[in-house]
């Protein structure tokens, strides 16, 4: 597929997770006007090694600048940008129509790509944002897959659509939501979203206010505002032919190990390296709430019924840090495991592999019954090569 890859970045781990996978592009936040401020903005310092890793690569890196600015913040815009295009960022992901114009009157040269926060959802104002100097715009969620093919025919071929095809959805329109703002003072657009449509509700009656009834849906959940998480990868060919030219997956405040996960899913579907089949299979590895293909067919629907809850298949074990020799491999352990378990091997070189640990030796040099202590360094044998970023899992 002529379609990039785009992998979040909420940490250094997880860029280089992504990369090694097989992004062709990554996107993270900096230190000013990020929706993920808690704790996925990298710092200048971190920004530069982050560009410098991927270009190094042929990779790209994309730095989100989406929150919606503030009167005080407009000025610091034009410093920020030419200091991002300095440091090499490739783009700048922006949803405010202010920060845009002051990015591109103060730092013209640093493309710029239109934030899904933005609701584009139509040709039109596709149109309004090319003329002011956008490269890119990411579609609304909302979008149908009809609706983008259109949308493609009346825009200028130059000016670029990407989406999302993966990971969680926000259950208000296209992220703009006030309810964290009401129930926690914390606004999801000014990037401290507390996530309340994951909390469990209770049902008060004003004149009973002693008695809370859980508020229980189908299968007996309570996650009444909990969306679906997406997952398009078994209809990407019928997005790059409706003009999608980046496929986008959400998650900066995801670990290293759903980034592995997902990224090498996709990657092996875009490259024809694995069976649809396969690669649905690696994506119910990584932890996520019940599947839905979104809006792309009409309105969203999901099967089985969203429950609310995480599901997964395997937990993640290891890292491979390098090789001891005579077949032995070094690996930073993540979860407990012991002699005897079956672990499989999350690899962008291959897929389908596993093998028994049949002997666990750690730094002392002593062999052991199970490697337990967080972040460890013990060596294992494997049949199978394995290469330094490959990831060690074993099933549930």
């Amino acid at each position: 597929m002529n379609v990039e890859l785009l992998a979040p970045a909420g940490s250094m781990e997880a860029l280089k997770t992504a990369l090694y996978f097989g992004a062709d592009a990554v996107y993270c936040g900096g230190p000013l006007l990020q929706l993920r401020a808690g704790s996925a903005g990298f710092s200048f310092e971190e920004l530069q090694e982050a560009a410098v890793y991927a270009h190094q690569r042929g990779k790209k890196l994309y730095v989100t600048v989406n929150c919606f600015a503030e009167n005080g913040e407009i000025g610091q815009v034009g410093g920020y940008a030419r200091r991002l295009k300095e440091i090499g960022a490739d783009a700048v992901i922006v949803s405010d129509l202010g920060v845009i114009a002051e990015l591109r009157e103060q730092c013209p040269e640093l493309p710029v790509h239109v934030s899904t926060q933005a609701n584009c959802l139509n040709y039109k104002t596709v149109n309004v944002y090319h003329g002011m100097g956008a490269s890119r715009v990411v579609l609304g969620r909302e979008m149908s897959l009809a609706a983008i093919e259109e949308l493609r025919g009346k825009i200028p071929p130059e000016m670029e659509i990407e989406v999302f095809v993966h990971g969680a959805m926000c259950m208000a329109y296209s992220g703009r939501c006030l309810l964290s703002s009401f129930l926690a003072n914390r606004s999801g657009n000014r990037g401290e979203c507390a996530q309340p449509c994951r909390w469990s509700y209770f049902l008060i009656e004003g004149k009973r206010q002693n008695m809370a009834f859980p508020v229980v849906e189908e299968g007996g959940s309570t996650a009444v505002f909990s969306s679906a998480d997406l997952n398009c990868i078994s209809f990407l060919d019928r997005l790059e032919h409706a003009g999608v030219r980046s496929f986008k997956i959400e998650g900066r405040m995801k670990s290293p190990y759903y980034v592995a996960t997902v990224v090498n899913a996709y990657r092996h579907r875009m490259d024809g390296t694995a069976t649809p089949e396969q690669c649905e299979a690696e994506l119910d590895c990584a932890s996520h709430r019940p599947y839905s293909t979104g809006f792309y067919f009409g309105e969203m629907k999901q099967d089985p019924y969203n429950d609310g809850l995480y599901h997964r298949t395997c937990d993640f074990i290891g890292v491979v840090l390098g090789e001891a020799g005579d077949g032995r491999y070094v690996v930073e352990q993540r979860n407990r495991f012991a002699v005897g378990d079956t672990l499989e091997i999350l690899s962008p070189s291959s897929m389908g592999l596993s093998f028994p640990v049949e002997r666990i030796t750690g730094e002392d040099g002593e062999d052991r019954d199970a490697a337990h202590l967080v972040q460890e360094k013990v060596t294992v044998p494997c049949p199978h090569r394995l290469f330094p970023g490959d990831i060690l899992r074993r099933r549930l």
